[in-house]
């Protein structure tokens, strides 16, 4: 077993306290030398620590000061008194926020994949695939999804499509095209189309820099809610961590579901990912959506969503007689891939370019 690095120690144990209410918003946090010789840890190990906490958005430093906590979870929707954030106090953000170019999945790596599965499955690659996709390749992205996102899911709650815009409308068909459906204005233009041609009702819910204005959300008719967390296009508006504890404080009050769109989120420059909406609420409100056309390239057509736990099998009935859309070869050559580790490596490649 891995042993834990000191300072991931001291970050998760920090948070933990912090969304349990042992540090309230506002309060400032122990020195890093105090907490150094509380925890038996050097100073640079808090360093990093309190660095990572700040950069997720949970404490906020202040100069000559120290840290303070800035995360809330303060139901806005059944409080009157809620602090204004951020989003409420500014018209600025980035609105010419540009995707970078990152380079395609190397192409001999791949071909050499290609003729390892042929070798390796023969004849196999003639067996229908189940509806959901192959059982393999949908156990690989759960295990993927546990070491890089932090997500706990079982196979039976993925379900594997031909992109995220097959997807979309998969996720009309299992949730219905009587609810009205709230999307980030601006955001890519082909989820707004995507719904309007299945026939449902969307509302244009506009965005500031930490994502949904929280005005926007109260006063919105959604019982959906589609959501770019991380890189929103074409704003670049990343949430932070309060702003998504507030999506996930909607979706309970209101019994609503929310599709979390997590394209691009494995090219962050950050040391540690994002806690996805999926990952703060498992159950009952978040359908994870994320698809390999960013991470392998734009002509892979394969995506993939994660349903709640508790739904996963009254929404996958509504869908179970659609085959998958996913050619056997395709889902043979992703399972080699992400279970080799020449997926991850592509990725922090690419990750520590982009961070250089």
């Amino acid at each position: 077993m891995t042993r834990q690095p000191a300072y991931l120690r001291v970050y998760y144990k920090l948070r933990d306290q912090i969304t349990g209410k042992a540090y309230q918003f506002g309060q400032r946090l122990p020195s890093k030398r105090q907490l150094a010789d509380t925890e038996h840890v050097s100073v640079i190990t808090i360093g990093h620590a309190y660095d990572l906490l700040a950069e997720e958005g949970y404490v906020e430093a202040k100069e000559r000061s120290g840290y303070y906590v800035s995360f809330s979870d303060a139901d806005p929707f059944l409080s009157k008194n809620t602090k204004p954030r951020r989003e409420e106090q500014t018209e600025s953000y980035h609105e010419d926020f540009v995707i970078p170019p990152v380079e395609h999945f190397p192409f001999m790596t791949y071909a050499r994949t290609v003729r390892k599965v042929l070798a390796d499955e023969g004849e196999k690659l003639f067996v229908k695939s189940e509806n959901q996709g192959r059982a393999d390749l949908r156990q690989a992205i759960a295990s993927y999804l546990l070491r890089n996102r932090g997500m706990e899911v079982s196979l039976s709650q993925i379900l594997v499509g031909s992109g995220a815009e097959y997807l979309y409308g998969m996720v009309v068909t299992m949730l219905g095209r009587a609810r009205i459906y709230g999307v980030e204005d601006p955001s890519y233009e082909m989820i707004e189309k995507i719904y309007d041609q299945n026939g449902v009702i969307v509302e244009k819910l506009k965005m500031g820099p930490d994502g949904i204005r929280s005005e926007a959300l109260k006063g919105s008719r959604a019982e959906v809610l589609h959501v770019t967390p991380f890189h929103s296009y074409p704003s670049g508006v990343t949430a932070d961590i309060t702003k998504r504890a507030e999506y996930i404080n909607w979706a309970k009050h209101r019994n609503a579901f929310i599709i979390e769109d997590d394209y691009d989120s494995e090219f962050t420059v950050k040391t540690r990912r994002e806690d996805t909406l999926f990952s703060m609420e498992p159950k009952r409100h978040v359908i994870y959506i994320n698809t390999f056309s960013r991470t392998i390239s734009h002509a892979t057509r394969v995506g993939y969503m994660v349903l709640p736990s508790e739904l996963s099998s009254s929404l996958l009935s509504k869908v179970s007689f659609y085959s998958c859309t996913v050619p056997v070869l395709d889902q043979a050559v992703l399972t080699e891939l992400l279970n080799s580790g020449e997926f991850e490596r592509h990725i922090n490649r690419v990750r520590r370019r982009l961070r250089e």
